[in-house]
């Protein structure tokens, strides 16, 4: 059994850009590379992202900007120590987050949704306590 206590798969025709993306705006490390799939780990969870097999892949064609996918079933939700850096990293590889006016907090958490390359919705959340330097 693994050291991972839960994980995701997200399918992808763009496998190493939407690695990268996750690497730089999520903070995540990549523990297994190969050619058609990354596994990304923070923390005990493990996300692969998997390219779509040829066959299927030569049918899609992600737009710039992407069609943003809001009413997927699923929303990954990923803790980051900085929204603002965050927000400026995920702009410059391709994703966006909404911006301040966006964000909404309760007691453990400031969370904000954005989306990365190809359209999939995202969330990040910083903790309270990161924002006070703890």
């Amino acid at each position: 059994m693994g050291s991972h206590h839960a994980g995701a798969v997200l399918f992808t025709v763009n496998l190493r850009k939407l690695a990268h993306f996750y690497e730089q705006v999520v903070g995540m490390h990549p523990v297994k590379t190969a050619s058609d799939h990354v596994v990304l780990d923070i923390e005990g969870f493990r996300l692969t992202v998997h390219q779509i097999p040829e066959s299927y892949a030569k049918s899609i064609v992600i737009t710039t900007p992407p069609f943003v996918r809001e009413n997927a079933a699923i929303k990954l939700s990923f803790r980051v120590r900085d929204l603002s850096r965050a927000r400026q990293t995920a702009s410059e590889l391709g994703g966006f987050m909404n911006g301040p006016d966006r964000e909404w907090s309760n007691d453990a958490a400031t969370t904000c949704d954005g989306h990365d390359p190809d359209g999939n919705v995202f969330q990040l959340f910083q903790a309270e306590e990161s924002k006070h330097g703890v």
